[in-house]
């Protein structure tokens, strides 16, 4: 068996989702499970290079999981990026500093995986896919929901036909985050200053557009309403701020085929639903609810006839009329499963669509959404090309 290293700078690991997800759930998982078989003898090791800002924050995640707290820590990401040994850079820093760190990746002829959006702009988001081509380098965006079990039971019901044709699809995704006055805040407060690239709409339109792309069909037509719900937050230091950014978007997009989507999105919302994100499918032949795990299923022959009759009480508990969706199979965390998927391309070329070129795509749909709610029209959604 031989070993072979990568060597990957992570740009953002101080912040929730490039620590918990990118390097502890990720990186460090297929370090625990002895490297990345690559099916011929040889395991890719992953080394994480630690970067950032705040030298001491870096220094005790390092500590913390038994990486070298010099050696895997650095402050300066030009030096990082001018080290030879560095193979992949990747992104989870905050939007706003995104596309000048992969510009200067790509410039250093590094590999390029990160989070979305990949820029404030589509024509951000476009140049760096331009110039990773042109570089030769290899580029990925997570796109991580379309690996999440309940969306994987959902593909494996769109192979085998399960719906007949698609009619619609409704999804509703969000949860309450709280203003921060009398109980903390779940998420960061840049998410609700524009002027820091925060906002529903650049933050899940990008995530809306892959999984609706790849499990029902390229977006074709966008028409949003964006609002901001709760105007005055407090930040982490308990000092009250205005909220510039949108807390709330509601969606509807025309899908390539005809199919019908609309997803709504919102920090303001209060859950009554199995899970912080479901999506209903309905189908000629039959319907599905799919939410980050489970997967629940109605066969047209199973469909009940429910009559309207406002008069008396229903007698039907629709919900226990549905059949759940076995696992079938084991289901791996989503960051980690792509995480594989773009190694295994860096080090075998195997095929890979996940690219800058798709991350621009999200940017596209945000930007239209955003124009789409201040316009108040319907705005096609053209197809990109490099």
């Amino acid at each position: 068996m031989t070993r072979k290293t990568v060597r990957i700078a992570m740009n953002g690991v101080t912040g929730r989702m490039g620590y918990r997800q990118h390097l502890v759930r990720s990186l460090l998982a297929i370090r625990e499970q002895g490297g990345l078989s690559l099916g011929d003898g040889t395991v890719l090791w992953p080394e994480p290079l630690l970067v950032g800002r705040r030298a001491y924050a870096l220094k005790e995640l390092a500590e913390r999981h038994g990486l070298d707290p010099v050696a895997d820590v650095s402050t300066d990401l030009d030096a990082v990026l001018a080290d030879d040994g560095v193979d992949i850079y990747f992104d989870a820093q905050v939007t706003a500093a995104r596309e000048e760190a992969i510009r200067k990746a790509i410039a250093a002829g590094k590999h390029i995986y990160t989070e979305k959006p990949t820029a404030t702009g589509l024509e951000g988001a476009l140049e760096l896919a331009r110039l990773a081509q042109a570089a030769g380098v290899k580029h990925g965006v997570v796109q991580d929901k379309i690996f999440l079990p309940g969306l994987l039971k959902l593909k494996r019901l769109i192979d085998g036909g399960f719906f007949g044709r698609i009619l619609s699809v409704r999804g509703e995704f969000g949860y309450w985050v709280f203003e921060g006055d009398w109980q903390s805040a779940q998420r960061p407060s840049w998410n609700y200053r524009a002027e820091d690239g925060g906002g529903i709409v650049v933050d899940m339109f990008p995530h809306w557009e892959y999984v609706l792309h790849e499990l029902f069909g390229a977006v074709r037509s966008v028409q949003a309403q964006a609002t901001t719900h709760i105007p005055t937050r407090w930040d982490e230091q308990g000092k009250p701020y205005e909220a510039t950014a949108d807390d709330a978007a509601y969606g509807i997009f025309q899908l390539e085929g005809g199919a019908i989507a609309q997803i709504n999105s919102s920090w303001a919302v209060r859950v009554n639903r199995d899970e912080l994100v479901e999506f209903q499918v309905d189908g000629t032949e039959g319907s599905a609810v799919a939410g980050l795990r489970k997967c629940r299923v109605q066969h047209r022959s199973a469909t009940p006839k429910p009559v309207w009759n406002p008069d008396l009480p229903a007698t039907e508990a629709f919900r226990e009329q549905w059949q759940e969706v076995p696992d079938n199979g084991e289901f791996d965390n989503g960051f980690k499963a792509q995480w594989e998927l773009f190694l295994r391309h860096v080090a075998l070329d195997e095929p890979w669509r996940w690219d800058l070129l798709a991350g621009a795509r999200g940017v596209q749909l945000a930007e239209l959404g955003w124009k789409s709610s201040a316009e108040g029209r319907r705005l096609d959604v053209p197809e990109l090309s490099l």
